[in-house]
């Protein structure tokens, strides 16, 4: 019996690496084939069987324009929240988890999963949702991950470089990210409480599954994905997406 899966996607980023690109609307709304950048994300989502319902997180005073241009548009049945995110991400996840931790959504996912993905990464398959789903339930987390391909060096002061790692064990991570609802309430919970002794020793969480690993010194499943699950974060990636997109156009009709 499948368990009650809840998606969070993180769609609340300014684009502050998007410069040069004119655009009155923040880059999860810009339009690629004439749909907004995150109609693509919430399409998958919204046609997997696995996902129940989806935590929508906007960035600050777009819950107007996102509830009608996006969820009431498009009629997306599954979003049951539209919130808005924090000043970083962290602080967005842990809103949208405080919602599942105190019931407030329209059916309890107390003891389900979560999935965590960034808004902005619309080529995520069905596939990958239920490969990641599938890996979270035999170690409670997974993440969506692909081999590196360049050579990785670790450099110290001056740039000078002090190792050169093994890239065959190597992973770049992506999302989505799948953990046991338990799981990953707690973690972010332990992190809200140690977040300054943390900046204090310099440590920065970079995505979820690193708060997992670094509070509760749990295990993560990695799940082999693809180039295509490409985060769109420069104007040459909008520019891919928009290349992306027109080859798999029948899939959008």
């Amino acid at each position: 019996m499948k368990e009650r899966c809840t998606a969070i996607l993180l769609a609340a980023g300014v684009g502050s690496r998007m410069r040069g690109v004119k655009s009155d609307v923040a880059k999860q709304y810009m339009p690629i084939l004439g749909r907004p950048l995150i109609w693509y994300t919430l399409r998958i989502f919204e046609k997997s069987p696995i996902i129940d319902d989806i935590i929508l997180v906007v960035g600050r005073g777009e819950l107007e324009y996102a509830r009608e241009n996006i969820v009431e548009k498009y009629e997306f049945c599954k979003v049951d929240r539209l919130i808005e995110g924090g000043r970083e991400r962290y602080l967005s996840v842990r809103k949208a988890l405080r919602l599942i931790e105190e019931d407030d959504l329209t059916r309890s996912n107390r003891d389900g999963y979560i999935f965590i993905h960034d808004g902005v990464r619309p080529f995520v398959t069905e596939k990958l949702i239920e490969d990641t789903y599938q890996a979270a339930r035999e170690e409670c987390a997974s993440c969506a991950a692909i081999p590196v391909k360049d050579t990785i060096k670790m450099v110290g002061k001056r740039n000078v470089v002090e190792k050169t790692l093994d890239r065959n064990v190597l992973y770049a991570a992506q999302t989505p990210q799948v953990f046991f609802t338990p799981m990953i309430i707690e973690a972010y919970k332990m992190l809200e409480e140690r977040k300054e002794e943390l900046e204090e020793k310099g440590i920065t969480m970079t995505d979820d599954a690193m708060v997992v690993e670094t509070m509760l010194g749990r295990p993560v499943k990695l799940v082999t994905a693809y180039e295509e699950n490409i985060k769109i974060t420069t104007p040459i990636d909008l520019e891919v997406a928009k290349l992306l997109a027109e080859e798999r156009r029948r899939d959008y009709l």
